[in-house]
């Protein structure tokens, strides 16, 4: 583990607040040239508007930023319609939507929306139907059969199919659940807040094993991370919490030493101004290290 030499890209945790600006928010990012802008999805949140609804919204109003939910809270959202609602977004944006994808976690709060409370052992089992069933949702193919503990397909007809290869991304973080994301997925995407860089070594090791022992690369599996923090212009209070310069060396360590390549700003404050101040000041400055580390 070190680099995985995968592009970088870039994006921003659109925080779902009702009240806020959201779609103008949104199109700053999209117009500051961010790559991917993620929503979390916590139905039962009553201070939050709908991810789904949202992240249509925001593709409309966008002209290039691509949009995924971060992460889809799979007990509420069975997976074949949920597969057909991130097809049919990304047919509509022109190939913007991808999928990140979650167990599930407040079970209080998804048992009182109705949904199953389930154990550890039962979560994980049930993401990884979860994934073949979406998979053959996305094959556009006809009379699909799939016979699961917690999901099935009986006969059921695909479509449409999404308008780019739609990648699944695993916010997770237990053995288990790693193991799946080096075997199936596409991609990870835990949060800095808890898979904080010192932990991050053992994290990869894990998805890198379960990849390679499934005949894959290490270097085939994105390893997207929310960062949660605060640009400042004094000095330094933390991790992720100081200026620009400091962002800057710490995501380049992150990049070339810690394996991860899509950083997706999470941060505190004023949302215009952290923003901004990502993408035009550390944004430039981060792609630049990374390449100048990576050629010497």
């Amino acid at each position: 583990m070190g680099d995985y030499g995968r592009p970088l890209e870039f994006g921003y945790f659109l925080v779902p607040n009702a009240d806020d600006p959201l779609l103008d928010t949104a199109k700053a990012a999209d117009r500051l040239g961010l790559d991917l802008i993620g929503v979390q999805d916590h139905p039962y949140q009553r201070q939050y508007v709908e991810t789904w609804t949202l992240l249509s919204m925001v593709a409309a109003s966008t002209e290039r930023v691509r949009v995924f939910p971060d992460v889809a809270n799979l007990p509420l959202r069975p997976p074949a319609v949920l597969a057909k609602a991130a097809a049919s977004l990304d047919v509509l944006s022109g190939g913007r939507s991808e999928l990140g994808l979650g167990a599930g976690a407040f079970w209080d709060a998804i048992e009182a929306y109705g949904g199953t409370r389930r154990t550890p052992k039962e979560a994980i089992d049930a993401l990884e139907e979860a994934i073949t069933v979406i998979r053959k949702v996305w094959s556009g193919e006809r009379n699909l059969r799939f016979e699961g503990q917690h999901y099935q397909l009986n006969g059921a007809q695909a479509g449409p199919v999404p308008a780019h290869r739609m990648e699944i991304w695993l916010g997770v973080g237990g053995p288990r659940a790693l193991a799946l994301a080096g075997r199936a997925a596409d991609g990870w995407l835990p949060s800095s807040s808890w898979a904080t860089p010192d932990k991050l070594p053992e994290l990869h090791a894990r998805i890198d094993t379960a990849a390679t022992d499934s005949g894959r690369e290490p270097s085939d599996i994105r390893r997207l991370y929310n960062v949660n923090g605060v640009i400042t212009d004094g000095t330094s209070e933390g991790f992720l919490r100081g200026p620009v310069e400091q962002w800057t060396d710490e995501i380049t360590d992150l990049a070339v030493g810690s394996g991860m390549d899509t950083f997706i700003l999470w941060a505190e404050g004023d949302q215009d101004t952290q923003l901004r101040r990502f993408a035009e000041e550390i944004v430039p400055a981060v792609r630049e290290r990374v390449a100048t580390e990576r050629n010497a």
